[in-house]
């Protein structure tokens, strides 16, 4: 089973960056197929992007494409992360975003995640 806490939201101008992480706990976090989704209010969760359990496949949603870089650390002696590195950011790039871990592979389907965390906030200014 695996756990997931996101960190690094926050406040930040348009054309800015942010790194948002999102700390794994588990043995088996190199199995997992590892997403990040956002929400805003009265919206769906919508897919942002997805890495593979090698992190030799990603792929983004056509929103956030050449902006956003998804990537994970699994080395046994360091602490099980990956990470969202946000560039160029926009007005509507704002939402909460979640970390989430599945087996089914690398689906842009929200379904397909067993594991969610509570969300971390960003929000991009104008």
């Amino acid at each position: 089973q695996v756990q997931v806490v996101e960190s690094g939201g926050g406040l930040v101008q348009a054309g800015g960056s942010l790194n948002v992480s999102c700390a794994a706990s588990g043995r088996t976090f190199s199995r997992y197929s590892m997403g990040w989704f956002r929400q805003t209010p009265g919206k769906e969760r919508e897919f942002v992007a997805v890495i593979s359990w090698s992190g030799s496949t990603t792929y983004y949603a056509d929103s956030v494409k050449g902006r956003f870089t998804i990537s994970r650390d699994n080395a046994k002696n360091t602490k099980n992360t990956m990470y969202l590195q946000m560039n160029s950011l926009k007005p509507e790039d704002t939402a909460v975003y979640y970390c989430a871990a599945g087996t089914r592979g690398t689906s842009t389907n929200s379904d397909f995640y067993g594991y969610w965390g509570q969300g971390t906030q960003v929000t991009v200014s104008s």
